[in-house]
């Protein structure tokens, strides 16, 4: 016990004194907010520039009050003026754009006939809105050729709820759902990253060893098991500190660049969005409060305990196989041909969780890949937030445990073999010898 501390401490004070490991820990945050402050300042100063786009309307079916302004685009009537002259203002860059309304035969052939002329290509969103213009305002001058009471078609409209609930009596809804698909998604993400850096960073720390021949001299004094699994906890313990000080300093760094650039995120999102979309972001404002409390009905207890238990059994899970193909191999070159299978249950588990949990979270996909162990710290994470029973949990958390500890014990074959083995590109066959070798 007292070597596989050493080793523990060797590993972690190795890595958290490495430049690059320093270098990385709080430059990452800072990227990270340096590009959200960026984006946020660019599309800050893109929305303070007021777009002038001209109407030409030979129709007259158009009022200036159809075509209503926005934040960033301004609507200037040139019906009475000549086209052709206002078409070489735009292209002149008088105006940033024209909406030529041509007349038709009917309003069917007018809704495919109008024409928009720029210098340079209009947003999409702004597309949408100008579309969504011509649109309604068509479809009002139907109704009225049709003899249909506008007024009476919008005070029909009705909008169904679901309210649901299970045998137990617990009520749930669209919004805890999606809430839930959130939730779980950010928990599964979090896992792979983690995984993905840090359990290749046991991979590369066996390779350089090796390729150093300094391993030579370890394990003449420590067993390979207890190498191995000092690399992977002391690796963990690195990576644990590494990820805690990210979250920390995103946060301080979000809301001091939020106070001192004043970047309005609401006003930025509000900003970009077609008058429809504001009244909807609006709606959303006023059920912030509902938001709060289906955040407050989330088992946040059981879900941060399942969290850190599936999160410490992945890693721990994949790092043996990633220590394993670290001490079978000369370079990193050569891993390539394992890691890709190891990867393969990782993707695949973000994409059952992203495709199948969010549908159908109890369906027998759903249920198979949150007990399958190479996918189960993704996919049960996702599917906690539905509600999962604690007799699904406990079996997958059982079967979680008892994978690890038999890859351990295969991994850790391959890794006393492996470690000293040097010159040749070893194959699955080889791994197969190693794995089978009892002396």
């Amino acid at each position: 016990m007292n070597k596989l501390n050493l080793i523990i401490k060797r590993e972690f004070l190795a890595k958290v004194k490495n430049k690059s490991f320093i270098l990385m820990t709080f430059l990452t945050p800072l990227i990270i907010i340096g590009i959200g402050v960026l984006i946020g300042f660019l599309v800050k100063k893109n929305n303070d520039s007021l777009k002038e786009i001209a109407y030409f309307d030979k129709t007259e079916l158009f009022k200036p009050s159809d075509f209503k302004n926005t934040k960033t685009i301004k609507y200037i009537n040139l019906s009475n003026s000549n086209l052709e002259e206002t078409k070489k203002k735009v292209e002149k860059g008088e105006y940033y754009g024209l909406i030529y309304i041509p007349k038709a035969e009917s309003l069917e052939l007018l809704s495919k006939s109008v024409e928009f002329f720029s210098k340079e290509s209009l947003g999409l969103k702004s597309i949408e809105y100008i579309e969504k213009t011509i649109e309604d305002k068509l479809q009002s001058l139907k109704m009225k050729q049709l003899g249909i009471d506008e007024e009476k078609i919008k005070s029909s409209q009705i909008t169904a709820h679901l309210k649901m609930y299970n045998f137990s009596g617990k009520e749930s809804s669209k919004l805890s759902n999606q809430l839930n698909v959130g939730v779980g998604s950010i928990a599964g993400y979090l896992l792979m990253m983690f995984v993905i850096l840090y359990g290749s960073s046991v991979m590369r720390s066996v390779i350089e060893e090796k390729s150093s021949r300094i391993i030579e001299v370890i394990i003449s004094s420590v067993k390979p098991f207890q190498l191995m699994m000092g690399k992977i906890i002391g690796n963990a313990l690195a990576g644990l500190l590494q990820f805690s000080i990210w979250v920390v300093l995103i946060v301080i760094l979000s809301v001091v660049s939020s106070l001192m650039l004043g970047i309005n995120v609401e006003e930025i999102q509000q900003s970009t969005n077609s008058p429809e979309q504001i009244e909807a972001l609006q709606k959303i404002g006023i059920e912030g409060q509902l938001i709060l409390q289906e955040i407050i009905k989330l088992p946040i207890l059981k879900l941060f305990i399942l969290f850190i238990f599936y999160f410490i059994g992945g890693y721990m899970l994949y790092s043996a196989l990633f220590a394993a193909i670290g001490s079978a191999v000369d370079n990193e070159a050569d891993s390539n041909q394992f890691v890709t299978p190891i990867m393969i249950p990782l993707m695949l588990a973000i994409y059952v969780g992203a495709f199948t949990v969010a549908n159908d979270p109890n369906g027998v996909v759903s249920v198979f890949f949150s007990h399958f162990p190479l996918t189960s710290p993704v996919v049960m994470l996702m599917r906690v937030p539905f509600g999962v029973s604690y007799l699904e949990i406990v079996t997958s958390m059982i079967i979680l445990t008892l994978t690890f500890i038999g890859v351990v014990w295969l991994s850790a074959k391959i890794y006393r073999v492996g470690i000293l083995s040097y010159g040749k590109k070893p194959t699955y066959k080889d791994l197969w010898k190693w794995i089978r070798y009892n002396h």
